[in-house]
C-alpha cells in the first residue's frame, strides 16, 4: 500500500496528494510527520526536506512529491505498483 508521509494540517500539497489520490482510486496510508517522530526520522534519514512524500514500503515510488506524481499520472502510477 503507498504510504504518503505529510502534515495534512498545513501543506497544500499533502492536502492535495491525498485528494488526487482518492479521486483516482489508490489506496494510501497517510502518515502526519508532525505526529510521528519515527516517520519525519525515515524521511529525514532518506535526504527529504519536503512534504509530501509518496512511498511504497521503504521505496521512494514518486520522485518529486504531489508534482512529480501528477506529472507521472494515474496510468503510470498503476503501472509501478503493479510491478
Amino acid at each position: 500500500m503507498i504510504t504518503v508521509y505529510s502534515k495534512p494540517a498545513t501543506c497544500y500539497y499533502c492536502i492535495q496528494t491525498a485528494k488526487w489520490l482518492t479521486a483516482h482510486g489508490f489506496e494510501f496510508h497517510e502518515v502526519d510527520v508532525t505526529a510521528d517522530p519515527k516517520a519525519l526520522e525515515f524521511i529525514k534519514s532518506r535526504g527529504h526536506q519536503t512534504v509530501p512524500q509518496i512511498y511504497l514500503g521503504e521505496t521512494l515510488l514518486v520522485e518529486g512529491g504531489y508534482t512529480g506524481m501528477i506529472k507521472l499520472g494515474a496510468t503510470a502510477l498503476h503501472e509501478r505498483l503493479a510491478k
